[in-house]
């Protein structure tokens, strides 16, 4: 897989997860990603651990402790040696003396995933906190001229009127019914 870096908000968009959950998954141990200044940055391998952790959560519902476990096992082995595999299996015992669990990953086929994912990394540019896009203040005065001419045949009167029913009205409670 190609030598990537990127922050929680592109690792969310590549794997697919909501950047919550994977911030979950590093506040728990699951992954542990390069941190520099607070942030994280997460490679190639990080990305494939929290694929397998999410693969796992996902078909077993595996508890965040084995997952702990699952991962660290996996980073144990370079990205030469699991790219070469198609199935990864690991093995886990409850307990000593008992007979193993065994789960089969079908690593190639994860790996093919993410690297077919990575463009959405440039689409999802992780934004520091404080800094705006470029051009963003010429957008925002243009939306506020577009709304200052679609309310320009109001009165003021008519406008406070229509947001204080809008807010009455969200106030309300929703009808719940059961259906039989």
């Amino acid at each position: 897989m190609q030598n990537v870096k990127m922050k929680l908000k592109q690792a969310s968009a590549v794997l697919g997860v909501p950047p919550k959950e994977l911030q979950n998954l590093v506040q728990f141990g699951v992954l542990r990603p390069k941190r520099r200044a607070r942030v994280c940055f997460f490679d190639a391998n990080v990305l494939l651990q929290a694929k397998v952790a999410g693969y796992l959560k996902e078909s077993l519902g595996t508890s965040t402790r084995y997952l702990v476990l699952f991962t660290r096992a996996l980073s144990q082995f370079s990205d030469k040696e699991v790219s070469k595999r198609n199935i990864l299996t690991l093995c886990a015992r409850s307990a000593p003396g008992r007979a193993p669990l065994e789960v089969r990953i079908p690593i190639r086929k994860i790996i093919r995933e993410l690297e077919q994912r990575l463009p959405l990394a440039n689409i999802c540019r992780d934004i520091p906190r404080g800094r705006k896009r470029k051009g963003w203040k010429e957008e925002f005065l243009r939306t506020l001229k577009d709304a200052a001419n679609d309310v320009a045949d109001l009165s003021e009167k008519q406008i406070i009127e229509s947001v204080r029913s809008y807010r009455s009205a969200s106030r309300l409670q929703p009808e719940v019914e059961v259906v039989p």
